[in-house]
């Protein structure tokens, strides 16, 4: 809960700073970093250690800004992530400024989840289907995960839509095992 409050302070005060043009660039960027900092166990470990001094810290993190080709700001950003201990927040931190950008926009994020690869009609499809009933833009993101058998799982902000068949089926048994 805490980590999540805070999060979200950093991420609005980061916003408020962009211009409508360097919302994306900023977006892309946090998210960037994001993913690193949680699939990188060695990334984790020098933004955490305290045998690494700030300097050093924000070194990595400029290079990587560079790299992702962040906009100038971002690097001000992350000193005072740093310089605040707060550096390992920025997963939290990327998830929250994307949730602003999104509502800036007036677009929804949607996971699709299903069984088999959907072609490109069945994505539009969705897509299009996605955007009547939520009525606004929606940002959907097609994953396979062959556990579901078959169906769909939609999910929306913290709400899953589970109509896969693996879903019924574990269903089905709880309602057979309790009789």
């Amino acid at each position: 809960m805490i980590r999540s409050s805070v999060a979200r302070r950093y991420a609005k005060a980061l916003f408020e700073l962009l211009d409508a043009k360097s919302v994306e660039l900023a977006r892309t960027g946090l998210t960037g970093l994001g993913q690193a900092f949680s699939q990188s166990p060695s990334l984790k470990h020098v933004l955490a250690s305290p045998a690494f001094g700030a300097e050093e810290k924000l070194a990595v993190l400029t290079a990587l800004v560079d790299k992702l080709q962040g906009p100038p700001v971002m690097k001000n950003f992350l000193a005072q992530l740093v310089h605040k201990n707060r550096i390992g927040f920025l997963p939290e931190i990327a998830d929250a400024f994307a949730l602003l950008a999104d509502q800036s926009k007036g677009t929804k994020q949607a996971l699709v989840t299903s069984a088999a690869a959907l072609n490109a009609a069945e994505q539009e499809r969705v897509r299009g289907r996605l955007r009547d009933v939520l009525k606004r833009d929606v940002d959907v993101s097609f994953h396979t995960e062959p556990k579901l058998l078959g169906g769909l799982q939609i999910r929306i902000g913290s709400t899953l839509y589970d109509s896969s068949v693996r879903s019924r089926l574990n269903t089905m048994q709880t309602i057979l095992t309790k009789e």
